[in-house]
């Protein structure tokens, strides 16, 4: 606990008018008061102040309800920007955005399997170009990164396809950059993003995204707020050993759930069982079981290939033993699955659905929503610029 001073009443009223006007989208001066508790007064000398910092700005009167017109106030989007930066995919990515999750400038180089240092250098003329495009005051940048990240020191302790390991990723940038940067497991992010700039399902319930790519993670909102672990490690569900004496995870465990759902771990059963069955639909669409992609198993599996079918359903039931696990712990909650298997459709869902009612208690798996999350591809990308939001304007 922290003494009230006057100076810090005064930001935590300014913070509250801002978002009050943020989740509002248009509200009066009037509302604002009766929705915080404050006086007009307070209210009209923290607007006057929001509008001269260019955060804030009149819109025109409201209609008539036969009194005096009130004025609406709005948040001016473009006021600040945001910059998001994905670095848990093949290529690194980043972008400019708005305070309402608007992508303004997109930046993406390729990878090119580079590590180590090689990649820090990348990172760095990512963002280096990012920061040079911004044309309006830039709040600062929120990092979206591979494996554990230590998001109060803001180290990265081990992205293992990057060949990082104990990166002190904050101390480097906010030197470099002199901006705040805040940081989190990229998966984390992306149940941020969902939280923040989503518009599906049952708000009020507690939110789970689960990322399935070249790995698996997910990231978990409870009652509005993103869940980190203290000081690390919540949602690394990918490596929750789900086949007894299964293969061996790059981990160094056996049988965890990114050897048999992960995007790689599709591809390269649809590569054996093309190699083994000439005749599969899989081999028609790539030129050799080598080329095989999740996009040629995606259009295998709707022309009716069955093998296809089958790796598909064996994926989606270990993902739903997975889902079913959270489902235990947390309750009906909402479910949200992103990443590259979504190409699966319909299909994939279903089978997560049978499953996860197959082992949860019936009445809370009915009460769950299981789809796909809202946001495509820049997932990430949007969730790390909302790690900016509540530190940096006190919004969300």
């Amino acid at each position: 606990m922290r003494k009230a001073t006057p100076e810090r009443a005064r930001i935590h009223n300014s913070r509250l008018v801002l978002k009050t006007i943020y989740e509002r989208s248009q509200i009066s001066r009037v509302a604002i008061s009766r929705a915080t508790q404050l006086t007009r007064p307070t209210v009209s000398e923290i607007v006057a102040g929001l509008m001269e910092q260019g955060l804030v700005e009149e819109i025109g009167y409201a209609p008539s309800s036969g009194g005096k017109r009130p004025m609406l106030l709005r948040v001016v989007d473009d006021s600040r920007y945001l910059i998001g930066v994905d670095l848990g995919r093949g290529d690194f990515r980043g972008a400019v955005i708005n305070l309402r999750g608007e992508i303004k400038h997109r930046v993406e180089l390729p990878l090119h399997k580079r590590r180590g240092d090689a990649a820090l250098a990348l990172a760095y003329d990512l963002i280096d170009a990012l920061v040079e495009s911004a044309g309006a005051p830039l709040l600062g940048m929120g990092i979206g990164a591979p494996g554990p990240v230590d998001v109060v020191r803001g180290v990265m302790h081990h992205a293992v396809n990057l060949d990082w390991r104990d990166i002190p990723m904050r101390e480097r940038l906010q030197e470099r950059y002199n901006l705040p940067v805040y940081m989190a497991n990229d998966c984390q992010v992306a149940a941020l993003a969902e939280h923040t700039f989503g518009h599906n399902g049952d708000e009020e319930k507690n939110l789970v995204v689960i990322n399935v790519g070249y790995g698996i993670g997910s990231g978990i909102v409870l009652d509005g707020q993103l869940l980190y672990g203290k000081p690390l490690g919540a949602g690394e569900i990918g490596h929750v050993v789900v086949v007894q004496d299964g293969e061996q995870c790059s981990c160094g465990n056996f049988g965890c759930l990114e050897t048999v759902a992960s995007s790689r771990a599709i591809i390269r059963r649809a590569q054996a069982a093309a190699r083994d069955n000439p005749h599969s639909r899989l081999n028609q669409y790539a030129a050799s079981p080598d080329e095989i992609t999740l996009a040629v198993i995606c259009q295998a599996m709707q022309d009716g290939d069955e093998s296809a079918r089958q790796i598909v359903f064996e994926a989606g039931r270990y993902l739903g033993i997975a889902a079913a696990n959270l489902v235990g712990v947390l309750g009906s909650c909402r479910i949200l699955f992103a990443g590259s298997v979504t190409c699966f459709g319909q299909f994939l869902l279903d089978v997560i659905r049978e499953e996860v009612g197959k082992r949860s208690l019936p009445l809370v798996a009915r009460d769950t929503e299981i789809s796909y999350a809202g946001l495509g591809p820049n997932i990430v990308l949007l969730g790390a610029s909302a790690l900016l939001l509540p530190s940096e304007l006190g919004l969300l």
